[in-house]
């Protein structure tokens, strides 16, 4: 499943289509000129229409209110605690210098669950996230993810770690065998607004009883027409696809 998971991630960015179509062109011209030509001319048109970004925003809009946005400063009482799924944290290589914490452009996922526990003193928090298949390392999402939640000096007795998963489903599986942790308590599912409906989907199907906390909301109520933007558009193409394509993989195969 981890393999799946890494050739989606490859299958679902329109830059890689774009390269396909410009090797594939290149090759056919040494027999054939006329398809080879089409085919480069087909990656320019495709790199051209990915960065409009009306249309990745409109998808990640349906995703993104798939469930309500949290109520701020909502009452967090009746909670065992957070779980907080990995994918926040830059590569293990940028933090096995003393002192240095690196954060990708999910940074909402670790900062937002500080918040709620100073505001909540009976919530904990539960990480969960592994090797991400950096094997060179020593350094797991999870112990990264201990090491940025000490410097912000979070009681370390509230937090517990999982740090074996690879994937959204192995995130609801191995945290369910965390010593402690009771999946029939209601606990907060908290991770990127637009990765909520399969991430609840995948918990709810492994027996837990999880309420949406999303965070990391990337559109607004409309997007202007004239926006356009190579990056933002491919990114925004690349996560849309991923969520859409991953929720139905897993639907096929009995994972939700």
């Amino acid at each position: 499943m981890f393999l799946a998971a890494k050739i989606l991630d490859f299958a679902t960015q329109p830059l890689a289509w774009v390269m396909l179509l410009l090797c594939t062109g290149l090759l056919l011209m040494q027999r054939w000129q006329k398809a080879g030509v089409r085919f480069c001319q087909a990656a320019l048109l495709l790199l051209v229409l990915s960065g409009w970004q009306v249309p990745p925003e409109a998808l990640m809009r349906v995703l993104e209110n798939r469930y309500p946005a949290p109520v701020a400063n909502a009452d967090l009482s009746g909670y065992a605690g957070v779980v907080v799924l990995g994918g926040a944290l830059e590569r293990a290589a940028l933090w096995e210098f003393p002192g240095r914490i690196a954060l990708k452009g999910e940074a909402e996922r670790m900062v937002v669950p500080v918040g709620l526990l100073q505001r909540n003193p009976r919530l904990r928090l539960l990480f969960t996230g592994g090797e991400e298949g950096d094997t060179q390392s020593s350094l797991s999402e999870a112990e990264r993810a201990k090491i940025f939640f000490d410097q912000l000096g979070v009681d370390p007795q509230r937090v517990v770690y999982e740090a074996r998963s690879r994937t959204t489903y192995e995130n609801a599986i191995l945290s369910a065998q965390v010593p402690g942790v009771d999946i029939q308590q209601p606990w907060l599912l908290l991770t990127t607004a637009a990765h909520l409906p399969r991430s609840m989907a995948v918990f709810e199907k492994a027996g837990w009883n999880v309420t949406p906390y999303g965070v990391d909301y990337r559109t607004a109520a409309s997007t202007d027409l004239t926006a356009y933007s190579l990056r933002g558009g491919a990114e925004k193409w690349h996560y849309a696809l991923h969520e859409i394509f991953g929720y139905w993989m897993y639907r096929a195969t009995g994972r939700i």
